[in-house]
């Protein structure tokens, strides 16, 4: 009789063998792991079995392969959605990670040139001002630098972003109406090389979001991710 184990395809063995010790922590970000030779032996199996395990784990980001050097534990790049307009929190959660922020900046002033033009109103129009850190597992992955509003969030200053997100907020005070973004990389200044935790200079994605409600402009943000672990994705 064959063994439950036996059941699922070899490759898949040596799939799950490797993602059960990287999870586990036996292997760490940034680890070598053990050769295609080593697995075929330990595994009794051709190097070409291996080579299939080890190949699509580096398509999925669970590896990467350095030619003339070895394979090793993939930098885990956290992901968030492009095209939807989703809390940041809730794709922590959906990560069965732990979310949590740091808030750096809470201010209200008067709109002056170039936020009149980005809002669309008249100089002195209030606004409000935020700069929150978002985490992962304790991990910095977004400084969300974001104008909101007064008119449209008039309570944005008195929420408590450690239970909401300034995104949560607004989508519940300020339904969408349409959204105008763009992305590009920038390398890390100062400031936000720190909230991040990463070296200056080190690139960045940067999310430019501009959220439309109610016929006039609800918030301005930019979002800074480190490059080195975190990707926009979206789907048309």
């Amino acid at each position: 009789m064959r063994s439950k184990k036996r059941d699922i395809p070899r490759y898949l063995e040596i799939k799950n063998y490797l993602i059960a010790g990287i999870e586990k922590g036996k292997w760490k970000e940034g680890d070598v792991v053990p050769t295609e030779e080593a697995l075929a032996r330990k595994f009794g199996v051709s190097r070409m079995t291996v080579n299939r395990a080890v190949k699509e784990l580096t398509a999925e980001r669970v590896l990467t392969r350095v030619q003339g050097s070895g394979t090793y534990v993939a930098k885990q790049k956290y992901q968030a959605t492009l095209i939807a307009i989703n809390s940041i929190a809730d794709e922590v959660r959906e990560r069965g990670h732990e979310h949590s922020c740091e808030v750096h900046l809470l201010d209200s002033l008067k709109a002056q040139d170039p936020l009149t033009q980005k809002f669309e109103v008249a100089a002195g129009h209030p606004l409000f001002h935020s700069v929150i850190v978002h985490l992962d597992n304790g991990v910095p992955i977004q400084v969300e630098d974001r104008w909101v509003n007064a008119v449209v969030g008039p309570d944005y200053l008195e929420q408590d972003f450690s239970v909401t997100t300034a995104n949560e907020y607004l989508m519940i005070v300020a339904p969408l109406q349409g959204v105008r973004y763009s992305v590009e990389a920038m390398s890390a200044p100062r400031d936000i090389a720190r909230m991040l935790q990463i070296p200056e200079g080190e690139p960045c994605l940067v999310l430019n979001r501009t959220t439309l409600s109610g016929d006039q402009v609800a918030s301005v943000a930019t979002m800074w991710y480190p490059g080195s672990r975190y990707q926009l994705e979206g789907t048309l």
